[in-house]
């Protein structure tokens, strides 16, 4: 079960061509390659709520649609440095689901936890979703996170998602897509993140690669 729009899966594909040496790379992540023009100045919602957290940033309030559950194996792995990437990158996609559920393309969230390419692929894959009338429920299970770290102080980000059991739901109709489980229910991502001035670490580049062996069951 794909719980993308293909059209959107296409074009994430086209653009982890042109990533892959730059994400995956030892080159991976310089400040000068996570730029991109416009992308930092995106549009943000007025008044999401927000909460302090432990690091006492004022992070956004990110809640679920309902119906809707992410869950991440591990959640940590005891080592402060890593372990805040992990969070970082959990609340982004939880992030992402949150603006679908809303239809809500000017996530304050979204903007929050990404920048330049990542953002800008997050903004357009919620069109695909508000495009096609739909938002998301069910379960899907992030698992196989790890962290490594690159010379130039951003971060690598390698996990699987099983979407086996996660769907589309129309949203005028609530009607659950459900579809059968293939190989392409799972996904491999690799991501690279970046620690911003307030102490976030952004989602800056993500490829993905559907259907691969990495992640089967």
């Amino acid at each position: 079960m794909s719980k993308r729009p293909a059209t959107l899966a296409v074009a994430c594909l086209a653009t982890a061509t042109a990533l892959l040496l730059s994400a995956c790379g030892g080159g991976a992540g310089s400040k000068d390659e996570d730029k991109i023009a416009g992308a930092d100045t995106a549009s943000r919602s007025a008044s999401p709520s927000a909460s302090a957290s432990d690091d006492g940033i004022d992070r956004p309030k990110v809640e679920l649609p309902e119906g809707d559950e992410l869950v991440f194996t591990p959640e940590d792995g005891g080592e402060a440095k890593a372990d805040a990437v992990l969070r970082d990158n959990a609340e982004y996609l939880r992030a992402i689901d949150e603006a679908i559920g809303d239809q809500n393309l000017k996530s304050k969230a979204v903007a929050f936890y990404s920048k330049n390419l990542a953002y800008l692929g997050s903004v357009d894959w919620i069109s695909g979703f508000i495009k096609d009338g739909t938002t998301v429920t069910g379960t899907v299970r992030f698992f196989d996170r790890k962290v490594t770290f690159s010379k130039d102080g951003s971060a690598g980000l390698t996990y699987c998602a099983d979407e086996s059991k996660g769907y589309t739901k129309d949203v005028k109709t609530e009607k659950t897509n459900v579809t059968p489980v293939t190989k392409d229910s799972y996904v491999l991502y690799n991501d690279r993140l970046r620690k911003n001035d307030q102490g976030v670490w952004q989602t800056t580049n993500s490829i993905s690669k559907r259907g691969s062996e990495v992640c089967q069951p």
